[in-house]
């Protein structure tokens, strides 16, 4: 897809991860103005860096958690730039484990990162979105569409994304802004590789295996790359997309549509 984004401002959450990242570059590669707000001010310099050869980029230190620092993300964008068209939140962490060993702490940094970090950048946006009619995507996960085993504090952080979705998009219809989120499945992120090193218990490739040997593709499958979401992203923030708008939109190999995932 080759749509224009020239004179288009796109706010990035989570831009320096794997995900972000992707997202940064794919609007960069149309033309758009970038303002990534990453935690990793040194991650989020080497990307501004890398881009800065194909777009105007500006990068701003933000913690999703804070929501003085998701105020400050959209306030610099306004001032360097004078507006916003696309709000993308790929800001995101992982925990599993059985529900009963969960602690306060668990919940709190998973929930507050996916869930309350997303609601205030929307929030936060909402007011230049609107002088734009531009549009909203998050990011979910199939995990926001369907229980899994031992995943409970994440899947209630992204199952809270997906239907606060579909309440602003009712909600910012009248002023045609559109909201919509992509739910992938596992992403080959460092993120991932985080998960395996973590909870792989000392075998990561078998952690790997494990979660693939619940896809529907047998020995053909495969986890998503980055840039495969990113285009969905893109697409659901270009002019073919304005009919979308209250969507979840699955990319994950099928392991939301039906009995089999485990």
């Amino acid at each position: 897809m080759t749509s224009d984004m020239s004179g288009k401002t796109v706010v990035v959450t989570g831009a320096a991860g794997g995900v972000g990242a992707a997202v940064a570059r794919r609007f960069a590669e149309a033309g758009a103005t970038l303002v990534l707000g990453d935690l990793n001010a040194v991650a989020l310099e080497d990307l501004c860096g890398r881009l800065a050869a194909i777009s105007d980029v500006h990068g701003v230190t933000c913690d999703v958690t804070s929501v003085a620092d998701i105020e400050n993300l959209m306030a610099e964008a306004v001032e360097a730039t004078g507006r916003i068209d696309v709000l993308v939140n790929t800001a995101g962490l992982w925990v599993e484990g059985p529900t009963e060993s969960m602690t306060e702490d668990d919940w709190d940094r998973v929930v507050n990162v996916n869930l309350r970090g997303t609601f205030f950048a929307c929030s936060r946006a909402i007011p230049e979105l609107k002088k734009t009619q531009g549009c909203i995507v998050n990011l979910s996960s199939d995990a926001g569409l369907v229980g899994t085993p031992e995943t409970a504090v994440y899947t209630a952080s992204k199952g809270g994304v997906s239907v606060m979705t579909k309440a602003l998009a009712i909600e910012l219809a009248p002023d045609l802004v559109r909201v919509n989120a992509v739910c992938p499945a596992d992403i080959m992120t460092p993120m991932l590789q985080y998960q395996a090193d973590k909870y792989g218990e000392g075998d990561p490739e078998g952690y790997f295996k494990r979660l693939l040997a619940s896809y529907f593709q047998g020995d053909k499958a495969r986890f998503i790359t980055p840039e495969e979401v990113a285009e969905l992203v893109f697409f659901l923030a270009s002019p073919p997309a304005t009919p979308i708008t209250g969507a979840n939109i699955s990319i994950d190999f099928g392991t939301s549509a039906g009995y089999g995932y485990s």
